[in-house]
């Protein structure tokens, strides 16, 4: 229905120009009706939209409740179960030969290296000279004894004289013992020359070069007994006191490798500089000759038992804003959002540890279309999820 003009605008004007004012209002006015018009279908195409939007096609499961393993994750390094430093036990002789070399596999008593053996080997003649001059001695002074003794029963030398020649019988006894004892010595010296390995074990650092002079307290060779090799985790104190010996634990080298093992034992002292402790993993042997190295750093956890946790596909878990979400749906079928807190991971599954009731429906999968309150329509349901292994 057109709207009248105004008479003021009209009468107002001057004759010559009113036509033109009457066709500029008609204008506008037919110009107002076309855009209420439009807006108006806009807006009833929306609201029809809205009305026959389908509902969200989802599938729905249920939380689990299940047995999972407590786990305690660590790092640290490995190290030697032990490492033996050998050296020289004379000192001043001229290294002359060299028979290992780091990476080397040696056994108890194998010879590592040689000294010099020609000043020894002068010492212990010296003194095998030494033990034969001795036995001479007493040799002769054990017959002077037994002559002085038949003497006194005849009555030709005095008792003073028989008590002398037995002094001299012993004095003569001690000089060979003693020669004999330096004679020990200097072969003891001259085995000495040879430096051994003190255990089974492979050679992890080499110091010894030939020509070079023996000092005292010098490091020649560095063995890891036995070839053993453990792990030293750094843990909490906290966390220290959860771990017992026997406890099995794994880690993983850089490479990916998997090596089991199992506590030996915790330290007893924490360090005030970091306030951690370690605890030491024995590591197999067959592994710590294929694949180990002593000073790899490796990643790990300890089992400490299992402990019944409420799980739901990871797939079900929304994070939004920092925070974790699910979407529950109710009788209606509408979805609500709903904030959860999350724990441990394992394999495609998710603790809930707060804010899910165990008898929802929650969304497995379709949740990343879904806003709260939106209709939702069932395809699938399943309640019977795997537990954790």
């Amino acid at each position: 229905m057109p709207l009248p003009l105004p008479d003021s605008l009209i009468s107002g004007a001057p004759k010559s120009r009113r036509p033109r004012l009457i066709i500029a209002a008609i204008a506008l006015i037919v110009t107002a009706v076309v855009i209420f018009t439009q807006r108006g279908g806009q807006e009833g195409i929306a609201a029809g939209s809205v009305a026959s939007r389908p509902a969200l096609t989802v599938t729905l499961t249920t939380p689990q409740s299940s047995d999972w393993p407590r786990r305690l994750p660590a790092q640290g390094s490995i190290a030697a179960w032990q490492e033996a430093v050998i050296g020289a036990e004379l000192a001043g002789l001229r290294m002359t030969e060299v028979l290992v070399n780091v990476g080397d596999h040696v056994s108890k008593g194998q010879e590592l290296a040689r000294l010099s053996i020609d000043m020894v080997t002068a010492d212990v003649a010296q003194a095998r000279a030494s033990v034969a001059e001795a036995a001479a001695s007493l040799a002769d002074a054990r017959a002077t004894a037994k002559r002085n003794l038949d003497l006194q029963a005849k009555g030709f030398i005095s008792p003073q004289a028989l008590t002398q020649a037995e002094t001299n019988e012993q004095t003569a006894v001690a000089r060979l013992a003693a020669a004999h004892a330096r004679l020990q010595a200097e072969e003891v010296r001259l085995a000495q020359t040879r430096v051994l390995a003190p255990d089974d074990g492979v050679i992890s650092e080499r110091n010894a070069t030939v020509g070079s002079l023996t000092q005292p307290g010098q490091e020649l060779f560095r063995l890891i007994r036995g070839e053993r090799l453990e792990w030293r985790a750094e843990v909490t104190s906290a966390e220290a006191d959860q771990l017992q010996p026997g406890m099995p634990a794994t880690l993983w080298l850089p490479s990916g490798v998997e090596i089991k093992g199992s506590v030996r034992m915790v330290a007893p002292t924490i360090d005030p500089a970091t306030r951690t402790a370690l605890v030491y993993v024995d590591l197999p042997l067959a592994d710590a000759r294929a694949t180990l190295r002593a000073g790899t750093f490796a990643r790990g956890e300890f089992e400490l038992g299992r402990q019944t946790a409420l799980n739901v596909p990871q797939s079900a878990v929304l994070m939004r804003d920092g925070f974790a979400y699910v979407f529950t749906v109710d009788e209606a079928s509408k979805a609500r959002q709903t904030k959860v807190t999350i724990g441990r991971r394992s394999g495609e599954l998710i603790e809930i540890t707060d804010g899910l009731d165990p008898a929802s429906r929650i969304v497995v999968s379709g949740a990343g279309f879904l806003t709260d309150g939106d209709t939702v329509r069932v395809v699938e349901a399943n309640s019977a999820l795997t537990g954790a292994q």
